[in-house]
């Protein structure tokens, strides 16, 4: 019967019908509280029932959720007192990412890279009918970028092979978008295209960014094409969700 009743509850929250667990979508609104400095270090937070009855989710859930904060020594458990705030988030949680190529470029130079996996060897990516017309051959990078010593994006990246030979020591060792605008005479972009959607972390995923399993990511596509509509660059980029701001120009 207790059973029954908290899955009456879980299911009637606003926050039910996303496919990321409950308690980890309450920890990341509490976190983001927490950094935004609503919710100051000493603080006192809600009880576990005035969290349970905010998000409409059973007693054991807001409990998971205050438990994984504290494990991460955002909260603290004080007897007879309840439960406060040690300090917020130190990691450097805004990416700002904007929509030209010359504002992303430099984004990336700002930041660092780790290669995780290389193949030099008839990589191709596999993309939209509708993305571009593939080229001969491509070189696949998989890399963890950092910024301030801290992972924010795993990206998986294909190079045409022709444009990777052009540079192919410096295209190992810094990012790729930064070098293809400083090639921009021999390597012409004609257009350039990203979509995003919001996912949440697999296992592996969660590891690299070191964020918690099934914590919201950005899911981004990027794709460069030539004058022939040839696919120059294709890559899947994993940002953590939290750390990414991203800036658009509304047209008037």
């Amino acid at each position: 019967m207790v059973n029954s009743t908290f899955k009456t509850r879980d299911a009637s929250s606003p926050l039910a019908s996303s496919p990321i667990p409950l308690y980890l979508q309450i920890a990341d609104i509490l976190r983001g509280r927490i950094n935004r400095r609503e919710w100051l270090a000493g603080a006192l937070i809600p009880t576990l029932e005035a969290l349970a009855s905010e998000f409409k989710v059973a007693r054991v859930t807001a409990r998971q959720a205050v438990q994984l904060l504290a494990s991460e020594g955002l909260l603290a458990s004080r007897r007879g007192y309840g439960t406060v705030v040690t300090k917020a988030d130190d990691a450097p949680n805004i990416v700002v990412m904007k929509t030209s190529l010359e504002s992303l470029a430099a984004m990336y130079e700002t930041t660092s890279a780790k290669i995780l996996t290389f193949d030099e060897s008839h990589a191709m990516p596999s993309v939209a009918a509708d993305a571009g017309k593939l080229g001969s051959n491509y070189v696949h990078m998989r890399r963890l970028h950092f910024t301030k010593g801290k992972p924010y994006a795993v990206i998986s990246l294909y190079l045409l092979q022709e444009v990777f030979q052009r540079s192919p020591e410096e295209f190992r060792l810094r990012a790729v978008i930064p070098l293809l605008l400083r090639m921009k005479r021999a390597v012409r972009i004609e257009r350039a295209h990203q979509t995003m959607s919001i996912g949440a972390a697999d296992p592996e995923t969660a590891r690299l960014l070191e964020i918690s399993v099934g914590t919201p990511v950005a899911h981004v596509t990027r794709v460069f094409l030539d004058r022939q509509d040839r696919i120059l660059y294709y890559a899947e980029v994993l940002y953590r969700g939290d750390w990414v701001k991203w800036e658009i120009e509304l047209q008037t």
